[in-house]
């Protein structure tokens, strides 16, 4: 296929001319082109655009000849006729200047390659000199309407119905002279002989063109009948003149004939094309199918082109050019449309090997005046439009590769991937585990650029290969050829030019292994050969294999080890290709002749040799057979025709006969395997698991989109059944012109033009702009498409689900495969549900049922229904099952994404209030999961609903956020509500807020969310009573949860603790806390006298400066959480005022307060204080850089190490230390005293418990509270005294507190209820709990962030309780940090 590229060139010419060219017309080799203007001919040169010669007629002449029309070449470009208005015809001469004459040469720089001593270089690189000798004027006596050149004879059509056929040396023959009306026409050449003609009285030919594949003349008359006139001898007259025409057809205006497809394009007033063939049977012509715009694709200009006014295939017959009155250009391929419209287009033809196209524009720039009112010098109406083809247009054998490979006029562009990994992979042999395409996907689909190489040749290049791997390029032009490694980046080139010149390719090129496989034509022994030339070998005939041929060669292929050649003569030879140590060898195999099938070479547009057969009967367990040279596969004129191996035969076993004398099967005669084929795609590779791709036979059909020849097996090894076909032809359409096919990563790769317009006038004129402001700047991009769904839906619709079956499930692996199985159920939906004709058997049901075998069900259905208009959501729902259903299945397989999907079709759906149920079910699985993005969408959803909002539907989270397992992070100042769910607020330390609260106001008390409080009470309830404080504390920091108050409301029902010792355990688990452990000895510790404490904190808290405990401000007192006063709460601020000068003072002050003495007694283990793990964090963390440093300072014995060593491994992570305080802080604001004992017992904070117990002395305490921690202390100890004596010796801290509490509960209760027992019975004796049934919550699996805990008094009266203990514990509960626990 063709591209359009950049912008149009203009060509200056250096004659002043005030005419504007009206006419163009190549020469038969297109070096040269004639353009005509009124009273001037002009001989332009191609390469480089230059003008030659100039011709202007005298005023005498014109008055005599009329002006110039129409102009046509000579065959061998030594003459040119030119049609003038009064009904003569004018040759001229083209005389050459001589071999040493030429009007343009190239200069190079001192020291170039290329010099003037290289043969060939004046004809490559020189313009010839050339003049024009007009012969004696033949006058017809009639206007000239069309011209048309043979080989000898020029033939003539003018108005008055006759056919002229002259000589070119200028002399008239009048026998030659044929009336059209004597002409027998009819619908067929069968009825011609006896039937009723065609009346063509007064009628003459409008446009004629000679077809040299279907011998004849395709005409359009002056009444837009349309004809083909075939003569039976090389002489013009009336009896050996027959011809057929088309009916129903009157509006023709112009023809053009395709030789290498056998096809005649028509040209018609109502703007479209018509393309007809000559059937063989019966000789009439048959309408094949139309080129023409559609209002779907082209809305704004389909009815405003007028009549087609010219029609022009390319050199190469695989794209035609059409032209129309108002304006335009658009190119078509052979069988398909596949346009570029353009505008101010008049009449055009194409360059050399087509990557020019020479247009006339209809614009009136020629006529522009310079600045003085004088002409300038330049004629501005001639454009050159610039292209870049397809590789497969010339060198057809390129289909058997994955890559797509275009060519310009000087340069490649190609898709390929890293060519680094591609290097690696090209000494693997290919198959399935060693295809660099595989490895190179993302880089294939990643980007819409292309690997760009420059061409430096003289010549166009006429042909271009690109090896398997994609690293190597192999180009060759008129002379030579020349290879490229884009791993090397360099080009090898011919080291003798001689030899270089003394070939040329004629063959084409193909890559096998390492070698370049050449079929040229040597000048030097005017003898066709094959070479072959080793990549790594320079390129010299000394290292080439050669071989001679018998007759010329038009195209090859390869497949394997073999070598399959097409002649002129018709004929096939299968050649075998082998490797040896001095180079390869090659040796014909076979020989086929098709001369009795083909009936003109060139209307062979392809060979191939593939493995593909009909009677496969191969099971999926025996793929041998795709190893082997099976069949041959021709496009003959669009026909593709397949010879398979005649096994009809006795058969020998191939291990029987010696590999030297094995012959190979005969061919049985072509079978038609499909009609309008453009390009072929098979693979030589094998792959066990994608036998259904890279076993099929691609074909590309243009309009008839693309079809797939698909071999099908038994399922499971069985038997296949007799009635069943081996294969099945499946079509189906593509958006894109396909280049390349991936087989088995089911994707078709192609090119597509993009045009970006250029609004650069400035105020000029229109008949000023330039080029690039009259046409769009073009580009070619990468393009790919997907197939599987197509294929798949075909196989169903033909009740072949089984082999669907195998076939999805062979490319289940595929990244894209969901959107597979979206795309299908997507396109059956939307034409079914939108047809307006019922349907009797539709295909949705079927796709549902097929697309539930895979896992990826439930959210292939709910993404189709997302991507779908609401109205046919009902049709999809009735196919594929009741939304609440799937919603529910969702929540059964735990995809919450996907249910929170279905909930917006439910919401659409169904009434609000199954809406809520649904959603209340989703919300509390996913706080049981910790899924906390989406509790958030869940409760926007919730409050959308009650507000009525609920055409604004939740966000389904795209992406799985990471689990809080680990731990939650805190972070500053962060106010997060339930309304809101933005992480972010202002941060100052001076203005700190309330952190996990509610917004104050009328929407706080509304009812959706009261609902919606409710089930967080509910599931935070949950939490508590199984004693899941780490997932509390992420539940509270991810969604706002008020924690303080409501555990305030909680204080004396589910705050209540039953068991110490199995919440302690708990504890201990869920945040990574070691039990403690009994030292050795500390009898004579050097740190229990307080020497090194001083020391110790100093370097310790400069070691810690950076920890964020130390910039916390807890200072200033936030509002109060809860509007109830506890007067014994304030017992927790009781204390003396050196708390509140110590907290207000600077560091120095503060330093001390982070480790205190050992108490001296030799049986207990060491106590930490309230903070000092948290200033030794650093430690913990692993920062042992800085300890060390500040531990050799000390000079510290080996005893007072190892009581370090023992005092930090009884500490946990330091994430968790910061957590454990976090919600120390919380239950302590709250007034839940029996958790903070707890906590202060895992923290083994000595003055946090005695904090608590000198509370419980309240008269405002509950007596079940000072039971509670009475009876779960001496739980504790006895447990400690049993399981981990770690504790014992802290436990010892605390006897005299314990004592008081004894005396305390004394004198509440009478002393019978405080025996031994005590402690057991009141830990039976539990506060009845009142909580909601829940399912049982799962352990937070992510990690977010989380907030400050507050700035409250009672905050700031606990602080001044633990000074009377101990006056620097004032960071004891500072909350302004930052921390992550992994």
């Amino acid at each position: 296929m063709y591209f359009l590229s950049g912008w149009p060139r203009r060509l200056l010419c250096p004659l002043r001319s005030e005419e504007d060219p009206r006419h163009v017309q190549p020469s038969a080799q297109r070096r040269y082109f004639a353009v005509l203007a009124d009273t001037q001919l002009s001989i332009w040169f191609s390469r480089p655009s230059v003008l030659v010669v100039s011709y202007i007629e005298s005023l005498k002449a014109v008055s005599q000849f009329g002006f110039y029309q129409q102009a046509k070449w000579k065959p061998d470009d030594s003459m040119i006729a030119v049609a003038a208005s009064n009904g003569y015809v004018l040759l001229f001469d083209v005389v050459g200047g001589g071999e040493d004459r030429y009007l343009y040469e190239p200069v190079y720089p001192r020291g170039s390659p290329r010099v003037k001593v290289t043969p060939g270089y004046k004809e490559e690189q020189c313009a010839p000199a050339l003049s024009l000798e007009m012969k004696k004027p033949i006058d017809l006596e009639a206007p000239i309407t069309s011209l048309e050149s043979l080989q000898d004879n020029l033939l003539v059509c003018t108005a008055d119905g006759y056919l002229h056929m002259l000589h070119w040396d200028g002399v008239r023959n009048g026998r030659s002279a044929v009336n059209l009306s004597t002409v027998p026409f009819s619908l067929d050449l069968q009825s011609s002989r006896g039937g009723v003609c065609l009346d063509l009285s007064g009628v003459h030919i409008r446009d004629m063109e000679y077809c040299v594949t279907l011998d004849g003349f395709a005409v359009v008359f002056h009444d837009g009948r349309l004809g083909f006139i075939s003569p039976t001898a090389s002489r013009l007259s009336t009896e050996q003149l027959q011809g057929v025409w088309a009916a129903d057809v009157t509006d023709g205006t112009c023809v053009a004939v395709n030789n290498k497809y056998r096809l005649m394009t028509f040209g018609c007033a109502s703007g479209s094309v018509l393309v007809y063939v000559i059937d063989n049977t019966t000789g009439s012509m048959q309408l094949s199918h139309k080129l023409e715009l559609t209002a779907k694709h082209y809305p704004d200009i389909w009815n405003k082109t007028g009549p087609v006014k010219l029609i022009r295939w390319s050199p190469d017959y695989s794209v035609v050019m059409v032209t129309w009155e108002c304006g335009g250009l658009s190119l078509w391929s052979v069988f398909v449309s596949h346009t570029h419209p353009q505008r101010y287009i008049q009449i055009s033809y194409w360059g050399a090997e087509g990557y020019q196209l020479w247009v006339i524009s209809g614009s009136q720039a020629g006529r522009i005046e310079g600045e003085e009112g004088l002409p300038r010098l330049r004629q501005a109406a001639i454009l050159q439009f610039q292209f870049i083809k397809s590789a497969l247009t010339a060198n057809p054998c390129t289909s058997n590769q994955e890559q797509v490979l275009l060519h310009g006029e000087d340069r490649l562009l190609l898709t390929c991937g890293d060519p680094a990994q591609g290097h690696s992979l090209t000494d693997h042999q290919p198959g399935p585990s060693h295809t660099p395409l595989s490895q190179g996907l993302s880089t294939l689909l990643g980007h819409k650029h292309w690997h760009v190489v420059q061409v430096h040749m003289h010549t166009h290049t006429l042909f271009a290969a690109i090896d398997s791997s994609g690293q190597f390029l192999a180009v060759a032009g008129r002379r030579g050829f020349a290879h490229y490694s884009l791993h090397t980046r360099k080009w090898k080139l011919f080291g003798n030019i001689t030899q270089e010149q003394s070939m040329t390719v004629t063959g084409g090129l193909a890559w096998w292994n390492d070698f370049v496989v050449v079929a040229c034509y040597n000048f030097l022994h005017q003898q066709e050969e094959l070479r072959l030339f080793l990549r790594s070998s320079n390129l010299d005939i000394a290292f080439a294999c050669v071989t001679k041929l018998h007759t010329g060669t038009l195209l090859l292929n390869v497949f394997r080890n073999m070598l399959i050649v097409f002649h002129t003569d018709c004929s096939i030879c299968l050649y075998g290709i082998e490797k040896r140590e001095d180079g390869s060898s090659v040796e014909l195999l076979q020989e086929v002749p098709m001369s009795r099938y083909i009936p003109h070479p060139s209307l062979v547009v392809s060979v191939t040799l593939t493995s593909v057969r009909t009677e496969t009967g191969i099971s999926l367990k025996a793929p041998q057979q795709a190893c082997m040279a099976e069949s041959i596969l021709l496009n003959l004129a669009g026909q593709l025709i397949m010879l398979q191996r005649d096994r009809s035969g006795p058969q020998v076993r191939e291990t029987d006969a010696p590999s030297n004398q094995k012959k190979l099967l005969p061919f049985c005669p072509p079978v038609v395997l499909a009609q309008c084929v453009e390009s072929v795609w098979t693979t030589c590779r094998s792959n066990r698991k994608k036998r259904h791709l890279v076993e099929a036979l691609w074909l590309s059909c243009g309009g008839g989109g693309m079809k797939v020849w698909l071999p099908l097996f038994p399922r499971d090894h069985r038997k296949p059944h007799s009635f069943l076909a081996r294969r099945i032809m499946l079509s189906f359409q593509l958006n894109i012109y396909p280049l390349a096919v991936l087989f088995e990563d089911a994707l078709v790769l192609g090119a597509a033009n993009e045009a970006a317009l250029y609004d650069g006038l400035g105020g000029r004129s229109p008949e000023a702009e330039p080029p690039e402001a009259q046409f769009p700047f073009c580009t070619v991009e990468r393009t790919s498409q997907i197939y599987l769904h197509h294929l798949l839906r075909q196989l169903l619709v033909r009740n072949l689900g089984d082999q669907a079956l195998l076939l999805a499930q062979s490319c289940a692996q595929l990244p894209y495969f969901p959107h597979v199985l979206e795309l299908m159920v997507h396109v059956v939906l939307e034409e079914e549900a939108t047809s307006r004709e019922p349907i009797p058997d539709p295909l949705l049901p079927t796709v549902a049922k097929f697309v539930t075998e895979f896992p990826l069900f439930l959210r292939t259905i709910v993404h189709c229904a997302r991507k779908t208009e609401f109205a046919l959501w009902n049709y999809l729902f009735a196919a594929v099952g009741n939304p609440k259903d799937l919603f529910e299945e969702c929540l059964l397989t735990q995809d919450l994404d996907t249910a929170a999907s279905y909930l917006i079709i439910l919401q659409n759906m169904e009434v609000p209030a199954v809406s809520r149920q649904h959603a209340t079910l989703l919300f509390n699985t996913a706080l049981e999961q910790g899924k906390w993005d989406l509790c958030r969408h869940m409760i926007r959803f919730l409050k959308a609903i009650g507000s009525g909002e609920s055409e604004t539907p939740p966000i389904t989270p795209t992406t799985q956020e990471p689990s809080s397992t680990g731990a939650f992070e805190f972070f500053r100042n962060r106010s997060i509500s339930l309304s809101q769910s933005v992480d972010g607020a202002s941060i100052g330390k001076s203005n700190l807020q309330k952190a996990f609260s509610m917004p104050a106001g009328p929407s706080a008390k509304s009812p959706e969310n009261m609902y919606i409080d409710m089930l967080l009470w509910r599931h935070a309830r949950r939490l508590l009573e199984q004693e899941r404080l780490r997932d509390l504390g992420c539940f509270s920091a991810q969604l706002g949860f008020e924690l303080i108050g409501w555990l305030c409301r909680e204080r004396s029902r589910v705050a209540r603790l039953r068991d110490f010792v199995a919440a302690l355990k708990r504890l201990h688990k869920d945040f990574l806390w070691p039990f403690p452990v009994t030292p050795n000895s500390s009898v004579g510790s050097p740190l229990k006298n307080g020497r090194c404490r001083a020391v110790l904190s100093t370097h310790l808290l400069k070691s810690q400066s950076a920890d964020s405990l130390l910039n916390s401000d807890m200072d200033a007192p936030p509002p109060p959480v809860t509007t109830t006063k506890h007067h014994w709460l304030d017992g927790l601020g009781a204390g003396p005022k050196e708390m509140d000068s110590i907290s207000s003072h600077g560091v120095p002050q503060t330093h001390e307060a982070f480790l205190s003495p050992l108490i001296n007694k030799p049986e207990e283990c060491s106590v930490g204080s309230a903070t000092d793990l948290t200033e030794t964090s650093s430690m913990v963390d692993g920062d042992w850089t800085v300890v060390d440093e500040n531990f050799s300072t000390l000079n510290l014995s080996q005893s007072e190490l190892e009581h370090i060593s023992m005092e930090l491994a009884n500490k946990g992570p330091h994430k968790s230390q910061v957590q454990l305080r976090y919600l120390l802080h919380m239950f302590m604001e709250a007034g839940c005293l029996e958790w903070c004992v707890v906590i202060g017992l895992l923290l083994r904070e000595v003055n946090v418990i005695k904090q608590v117990l000198s509370l419980l002395g309240s008269p405002e305490v509950p007596r079940e509270t000072v039971r509670s921690v009475y009876a779960g202390l001496l739980a504790v100890d006895q447990w400690a005294s049993s399981d981990c004596l770690g504790y014992k010796a802290f436990l010892n801290l605390l006897r005299p507190q314990l004592q008081t509490l004894c005396q305390t509960a004394s004198e509440q209760v009478q002393a019978e209820n405080f025996q031994a027992s005590a402690g057991s019975k009141l830990a039976e004796t539990a506060v009845g709990v009142t909580a909601a049934v829940m399912p049982r919550a799962e352990e937070s699996r992510g990690t977010a962030p989380l907030g400050l805990p507050p700035d409250t008094p009672m905050g700031a009266s606990m602080d001044r309780g633990c000074a009377e203990e101990k006056p620097e514990e004032e960071p004891d509960e500072e909350g302004t940090y930052d921390c992550i626990l992994s």
